[in-house]
């Protein structure tokens, strides 16, 4: 086990914020500065970004997914809220179907069960630049820690429909409308969960750094039971 960096901001109920690939806490500003007026909110580096050690462990999503269970376990979170962005959110919807005793309101942003819901406009350039570094990595020891992040976009989520059944939570499904994700994906996304709202809202795949006003609004909205 290792210990994730994290930060907290605001009291109340636990509002735990995952960033993306390649990210770190800091892609939620603006979520924080909003949301810690009336909650808890932490913003966590996953295993190998930001702040937070890189380990021996398979860097996989599904191995993000027990650092976070870990992380809420030694911290005694019992239940709390849940908003992932892009890998986070892949992470989040792995976390919410193995654990759905621990998730209560679910947010889930620009996520996608497979390679085969990103549009291939992203999708193409993604899985050269991971044939590169996995050649480069080889005779440069360096290249490692990319070849590990695009790695994680061209072999990994995998999630399976049968899992997203399992989500107990209430789940908002959110996605810009110019998203890398394919909207049909998104859409499939949230009709296999069994309690979720969809949301397509104008701006690209990171909407809550640039439409952060309309962003938050809708989360707020749904996570107070407001949404229509």
């Amino acid at each position: 086990m290792i210990k994730l960096y994290s930060k907290t901001k605001g009291e109340g109920k636990v509002f735990i914020l995952l960033h993306g690939n390649n990210e770190d806490s800091s892609y939620f500003n603006y979520q924080v500065e909003y949301f810690s007026q009336r909650y808890k909110v932490i913003t966590i580096d996953t295993r190998g970004h930001g702040l937070s050690p890189r380990g021996t462990k398979p860097f996989t999503i599904r191995q993000f997914v027990e650092d976070l269970y870990d992380y809420v376990t030694v911290n005694k979170i019992d239940k709390f809220h849940l908003l992932g962005f892009s890998d986070g959110g892949n992470i989040a919807l792995l976390f919410a179907a193995k654990y759905p005793h621990v998730v209560d309101k679910l947010i889930i942003n620009g996520a996608n069960l497979n390679t085969g819901g990103v549009k291939l406009r992203f999708q193409i350039p993604t899985t050269l630049q991971y044939n590169w570094y996995k050649l480069y990595s080889r005779v440069n020891k360096k290249a490692i820690s990319t070849y590990e992040m695009v790695r994680l976009m061209v072999k990994d989520p995998n999630i399976h429909i049968e899992e997203l059944k399992k989500i107990k939570a209430k789940t908002l499904v959110i996605a810009g409308s110019k998203d890398d994700i394919k909207e049909s994906h998104t859409q499939l996304i949230a009709e296999m969960i069994q309690d979720s709202q969809l949301k397509i809202i104008p701006g690209d795949h990171f909407i809550a750094q640039k439409n952060p006003e309309l962003f938050n609004k809708v989360v707020d909205e749904f996570i107070e039971n407001k949404l229509v």
